[in-house]
């Protein structure tokens, strides 16, 4: 998807994408090594929680049994140039994967635009 954006006389034509990623709270170090061994410098960790297929588990605390639906995962964002896409998705899923149900998900969107408040700096340039 082309962005076509006016912002202070300037128009910019460029292509990005946001990848956001779930992973388990184990991996988080290894995938923000892994993006940022591939040249991503910024990128936003929020502590999630959350359940897919494995739809929680059971535990015993003080004698009763109850079920746990959502386990902590924590969740990537990304901003980056259409052709960084591919590198980042596969040093995310290199750096995530344990071949285990729950790994984790990975979502790419579509941007429109990003805007650095500081210079209002726009597309690319402003991530």
């Amino acid at each position: 998807m082309l962005a076509n954006f006016t912002f202070g006389g300037i128009k910019e034509q460029r292509v990005m994408k946001k990848i956001e990623a779930i992973v388990k709270p184990f991996k988080m170090e290894d995938v923000k090594e892994a993006l940022t061994e591939i040249g991503i410098e910024g990128m936003t960790l929020t502590e999630v929680k959350g359940f897919g297929r494995q739809k929680g588990h059971t535990e015993i605390y003080r004698g009763s049994e109850y079920t746990v639906d959502f386990l902590p995962k924590v969740k990537f964002e990304v901003v980056l140039a259409d052709e960084m896409v591919e590198k980042a998705i596969k040093a995310i899923i290199a750096s995530a994967k344990t071949g285990k149900i729950g790994d984790g998900k990975i979502f790419v969107l579509p941007l429109e635009q990003a805007i650095r408040i500081r210079t209002e700096e726009t597309g690319e340039s402003a991530i």
